[in-house]
């Protein structure tokens, strides 16, 4: 009888994945769309005013989950690109690409919102605190990485240099998130932990639909950017090609 089991390791094929990637965007994006409507209606009108900050804590609906895909983007990056370099897989080194410039704009966000929440809470728009710090140096080791490949011409050997540069500084994300708990910061603590949550349940509702909607568009937006990417190195084959309409 023949099996109903799916090979998973076919689709480490770049030939494989690419039309597996296209079914996949459409799904993610429309669940990115429905999921940031209503985490924001809840964060902007269903959640109550904050007693001590007013309405300007509600930036938290942006501010945190960006500041959590910038954490878990660039430790799925150093995975991928890890994985190249030990398994010699083309794939994992060109999602490791894809998911870079992603990884960049959810910091960049993450540091914008957290100045324009800084400025009414602290009084400035930036303070060298150990968590802002450690999220800039991660700005940074995004930018790079993408520099570094960027500036070799040899694609494998560009791959082989940035991830090693992506494992290297992985070692930064443990440090933003026990910032605040290694050194006296003026950025306050976990408002969620595995013992509960510090705020109201509107608050957290409207702030976990939010990050679920993150994931969503960082999944669409990394298929669609390592599809254009699968197709700019395998140029020179005939599927690639027919793809492109060259032939």
């Amino acid at each position: 009888m023949p099996s109903n089991n799916i090979n998973w390791f076919q689709f480490a094929a770049p030939q494989r994945f690419y039309p597996l990637a296209g079914k996949l965007v459409p799904w993610f994006t429309v669940a990115g769309i429905l999921l940031a409507a209503y985490g924001l209606y809840l964060g902007l009108w269903v959640a109550p005013t904050d007693a001590t900050q007013g309405q300007a804590y509600r930036i938290i609906f942006v501010h945190v989950p960006t500041a959590w895909m910038s954490m878990v983007i660039y430790v799925a990056m150093a995975g991928w690109a890890g994985a190249g370099l030990v398994f010699n897989s083309r794939l994992s080194s060109m999602m490791a690409c894809a998911l870079a410039p992603t990884g960049a704009l959810m910091t960049f966000l993450a540091l914008w919102t957290g100045a324009l929440w800084g400025k009414p809470t602290w009084g400035a728009w930036w303070v060298w605190d150990a968590r802002l710090t450690s999220e800039l140096v991660l700005l940074f080791l995004y930018i790079g990485f993408m520099s570094l490949h960027a500036s070799i011409d040899d694609v494998r050997r560009a791959d082989r240099a940035a991830g090693l540069l992506a494992l290297i500084g992985v070692v930064n994300v443990p440090i933003i998130y026990f910032s605040v708990k290694w050194w006296n910061t003026l950025h306050q603590g976990a408002s969620i932990t595995i013992k509960g949550a510090s705020m109201a349940t509107p608050m957290l509702m409207g702030m976990l639909v939010m990050a679920l909607a993150f994931w969503a568009y960082c999944i669409a937006l990394a298929l669609m950017r390592v599809r254009v990417i699968i197709l700019e190195r395998e140029r020179h084959t005939a599927w690639a090609q027919a793809e492109m309409g060259m032939k």
